[in-house]
């Protein structure tokens, strides 16, 4: 199969975001990117559940360094018998599954898929850690072929030369619907608001956006309904961590706040992703609650005073009702947040997970 990641992004192509080779894994570190391209390094599968847990990489990154963490674990376990090497990649998925809790379901399914992999390499005398990463290589190009869908459809609701604003960083939709837009022919101008604390709309979302091509503008966390009101926005657009099947989006906190802006203002709303047969319903959702000492700085910069007894808050993400949604972007076409459950119609051919 050809590689789906062509003509992408620097951060958005294969071993640029999470790779395994000879025992290790290493992982672009999103937390310093692009003012340095920096590899973090991991020697073991808990290491790369830790660098899920400290945000080295996000969005759709942990679903690609889970399993090349299951690669990792395979290689650990390499001089035991086939059955301790099963019970011990095992417990390295339980392990890696659990990094972050609003994503736990979604990880899960990554690295449980690497199991049967390692089984069948194993009862074939092949290395299961290479199996593993040719498995998430094929992984990585059904998902990007199937999130490339989502990108025309999504360029095509975008008018030529419109104005187009985001939330945080949306990986691969993101990709594949500028790299759709340029195909066609199609220009647009991006606001990427900064998304604090770690800035991924700043620094992630506006370095893809600019070095694919496009006009692209950065503004603060707070600007959005200004730039709604006065600066023509078209169309609002993001990713999402989790749909629900009830139609409940949750996505890097502010989604919500940038909706209902949009409403106000009578500009649609689309999501792009798919809804998650794990969470049936929105309370099914468990909001990751990060340490509350990072929204007192910027960067490693201290913002707040010090010795005050000054708190932080942090909820990493929020919940976007379906009142506030146009509509759900899906590799099969576009679908109103209350008729989600006809993406699991047998009239659609594919009803697994998207990961944007």
């Amino acid at each position: 199969m050809e590689r789906q990641d062509r003509g992408l992004a620097f951060i958005q192509r294969y071993e640029n975001i999470a790779w395994y080779e000879d025992g290790e894994v290493r992982i672009l570190d999103r937390r310093v990117y692009p003012s340095k391209t920096e590899f973090f390094i991991c020697k073991s599968h808990t290491d790369v559940m830790q660098a899920i847990r400290d945000m080295v990489t996000q969005s759709a990154g942990p679903y690609v360094a889970a399993p090349m963490g299951m690669a990792l674990a395979a290689w650990e376990c390499r001089n035991q018998k086939v059955s301790g090497q099963m019970q011990y990649l095992e417990r390295a998925a339980l392990c890696i599954q659990n990094a972050r809790p609003t994503t736990k379901e979604r990880l899960k399914l990554s690295v449980l898929a690497t199991l049967p992999v390692a089984e069948k390499a194993l009862k074939e005398g092949r290395r299961a850690d290479l199996a593993i990463r040719d498995s998430v290589v094929d992984s990585c190009n059904e998902r990007y072929q199937r999130i490339g869908k989502m990108g025309d459809i999504l360029s095509d609701l975008f008018p030529d030369n419109g104005t187009v604003m985001t939330q945080c960083y949306a990986d691969t939709i993101l990709g594949t619907m500028l790299r759709s837009c340029r195909e066609k022919g199609k220009k647009i101008h991006l606001f990427c608001p900064e998304t604090r604390p770690y800035l991924q709309g700043a620094r992630l979302t506006a370095t893809v956006c600019a070095e694919m091509g496009f006009e692209t503008t950065v503004i603060t966390d707070n600007m959005p309904s200004y730039v709604m009101a006065n600066e023509g926005v078209d169309i609002f657009t993001c990713a999402a961590d989790a749909i629900t099947c009830d139609g409940y989006v949750f996505n890097k906190v502010g989604t919500s706040q940038i909706a209902i802006c949009a409403k106000h203002y009578g500009i649609p709303v689309y999501v792009s992703g798919a809804p998650d047969k794990a969470h049936p319903t929105w309370d099914t959702v468990k909001i990751e609650m990060r340490n509350p000492e990072e929204t007192l700085e910027a960067m490693g910069v201290r913002t707040a005073a010090e010795g005050l007894g000054i708190k932080g808050y942090y909820p990493a993400f929020d919940m976007t009702s379906p009142d506030l949604i146009t509509g759900i972007v899906t590799e099969k076409g576009v679908l109103k947040p209350g008729e989600l459950s006809r993406y699991f119609d047998n009239d659609f051919k594919d009803s697994s997970l998207v990961i944007c």
